[in-house]
């Protein structure tokens, strides 16, 4: 059984903002709390004449300094700290296997950088069926919970909680990480789904707006049963749900704005050239106004 939350630290605002959100999550959940700080040595030609003493000057700064940041906003909040020499998104991975939870930093500003850069951070998210929360710095002082903080995440625990909720594959992980995230936050669950219409519809010149209109009330009934269990499990959350024709990520994009998390879930599937996220994960994590985390399953 996993008890303790991991966050990658480097020392930036945007790793400081992902420390301040897994230390909150921590809190909220009653485990400890992993800061880890990976570096890839040598690190030539990219820092010419940066020598390991520096690195580790840094590596112990970054660690120290934060754990000292977070002590003072949670101070019996159990910290510790861990200092690899490894290829970050591997050494993350691997970190990742015995904690409940990874959060990791990214930009406000789309993409995937930060902590971790592109597709070092695309490769953490998918190399562990860990839970992945990616946290960004805030676009908008206004949506902070302490404006005087620039280093927390862009919105808070007191917001909703969305879930992007698949129908055609068993999304159980998912649902369950997005109930138990709303209702440990004591927080309303939005699920949102997209739909498209069935290929066929692909030759036919025009589309009957009855048909239309059959297809959404057919796709809302089916979403309606796949949370159906899951209103029984948690009935303290309260539950809305988002059935929407479109792209799912384009939805899920829009729903984020303003909540405190959005849940998203990504298949276990490895391909010839690796793993990879599908497409809606991949929108939402680029364009996202939410943490978002991501969730292995199938």
């Amino acid at each position: 059984m996993t008890h303790h939350i991991t966050v990658g630290v480097d020392g930036s605002p945007e790793s400081r903002a992902a420390a301040h959100w897994a230390a909150r999550e921590a809190v909220l959940r009653q485990v400890p709390l992993r800061l880890v700080h990976a570096v890839d040595w040598p690190l030539d030609p990219v820092f010419p004449g940066l020598g390991r003493q520096d690195v580790d000057r840094w590596a112990d700064h970054a660690l120290t300094g934060t754990v000292r940041e977070l002590h003072e906003h949670h101070p019996h909040l159990e910290i510790s700290t861990r200092c690899l020499t490894a290829r970050p998104a591997a050494a993350l991975a691997a970190e990742a296997a015995d904690a409940a939870l990874l959060v990791l930093g990214s930009r406000g500003t789309g993409g995937l950088v930060g902590f971790l850069v592109g597709s070092v951070a695309m490769s953490t998210v998918v190399a562990t069926d860990t839970p992945v929360v990616l946290v960004r710095l805030a676009d908008d002082p206004e949506d902070l919970e302490d404006p005087e903080d620039p280093d927390r995440p862009s919105t808070g625990a007191r917001a909703e909680v969305v879930v992007g909720v698949d129908i055609h594959e068993a999304c159980d992980r998912v649902l369950a990480f997005a109930f138990e995230e709303a209702a440990r936050r004591d927080r309303p669950l939005r699920a949102v789904h997209g739909w498209k219409l069935p290929a066929a519809y692909t030759y036919v010149p025009f589309l009957d707006p009855d048909d239309e209109r059959d297809i959404a009330r057919s796709v809302t009934r089916m979403v309606e049963d796949v949370l159906l269990p899951w209103r029984h499990k948690f009935p303290d959350v309260s539950v809305s749900h988002d059935v929407r024709r479109g792209s799912a990520g384009e939805h899920l994009v829009r729903a984020s704005q303003g909540a405190g998390l959005l849940v998203v879930g990504r298949h276990v599937r490895r391909s010839p050239l690796g793993a990879h996220l599908g497409s809606t994960a991949h929108a939402v994590l680029h364009h996202a106004a939410a943490p978002v985390a991501v969730i292995a399953h199938g």
